[in-house]
């Protein structure tokens, strides 16, 4: 899709956009949300609030003229990230083994109804990941969504293994990787 405005943030501007990210969050998983605690609007507000109070906290969201049609977000894993606690998969220990500048993590990417397989998921996507300086980019997705997890896989992710966040009604998650550009 064309005409796509695609406007990037960082954690300085993190509290003018949180109306804006829960309002678009709100729509896309409102429907979910009445029947799962996991992807309840107080649940994703104070994850939000979490990832985008750290530094290197990166947003891109894309603009239809004045309408937001989605938005992706994420952060640097520091030295001493949790990300990897509720790993279920056997790795060696230096595939997470983490120093703060080795690993951004893409917590959120969504679009909203309209502009779904339009492109702009991927747009969005290679926005936010274009200038990252990290070896590699993580990502976790829900493993009751197959569609989205063969998307990502057909834009170069590759699976590590299974993944259940250590966080109140989490779901199974495919933890994915993928090596980002070198600079």
């Amino acid at each position: 899709m064309t005409g796509i405005d695609i406007r990037h943030y960082d954690h300085h501007q993190a509290a003018e956009l949180r109306p804006l990210l829960l309002d678009v969050y709100a729509e896309v998983y409102g429907k979910a949300a009445e029947t799962d605690p996991f992807a309840g609007v107080e649940r994703f507000a104070q994850g939000l609030d979490g990832w985008s109070s750290r530094p290197g906290w990166t947003c891109t969201v894309g603009y239809d003229g004045d309408q937001v049609v989605g938005y992706a977000y994420g952060a640097p894993l520091p030295a001493d990230a949790k990300w990897w606690g509720g790993l279920l998969t056997s790795v060696p220990a230096d595939v997470v083994a983490e120093t703060g500048t080795r690993t951004y993590a893409l917590s959120e990417l969504m679009v909203r109804v309209p502009w779904r397989k339009t492109g702009t998921a991927r747009q969005l996507h290679d926005a936010l990941l274009a200038e990252r300086a990290e070896d590699r980019a993580t990502l976790l997705v829900d493993q009751e969504h197959p569609k989205v997890w063969a998307l990502y896989e057909s834009w170069g992710w590759t699976t590590l293994g299974d993944l259940r966040p250590r966080i109140p009604d989490a779901p199974l998650f495919h933890a994915m990787l993928l090596d980002l550009p070198q600079r």
